[in-house]
């Protein structure tokens, strides 16, 4: 959430950014870049953007999976207990309890 929160930030500055680009150059077996090829291929993107895109994805994630979220030790009890506290019913969950699985 903060990294969303700092890209917007630099998102919206007013001053020109100048559009500075680097070489990524990598060595994959021919296996391997056939199935990338295939997958940005279904996407309708070309080989960069995908690639791209798809290492952007992995950095945020291992970013986000290693924030830690300070909080104190009554806002963290309470946050348990409305965890290991049953669902309240109410009309959703009903009828998401009686509606079929699409797997079924």
């Amino acid at each position: 959430m903060a990294q969303a929160i700092v890209i917007q930030q630099r998102a919206t500055r007013k001053r020109p950014v100048k559009d500075v680009r680097k070489p990524l150059n990598l060595r994959v077996r021919p296996e391997v870049r056939s199935l990338i090829d295939y997958g940005a291929e279904l996407t309708g993107k070309n080989l960069t953007d995908f690639v791209l895109d798809a290492a952007r994805q992995a950095a945020q994630n291992a970013l986000l999976d290693r924030t830690a979220i300070a909080v104190s030790a009554k806002a963290y009890n309470a946050f348990v207990a409305m965890l290991d506290a049953p669902p309240t019913p109410n009309v959703s969950l009903r009828k998401a309890l009686q509606t079929t699985a699409v797997w079924e």
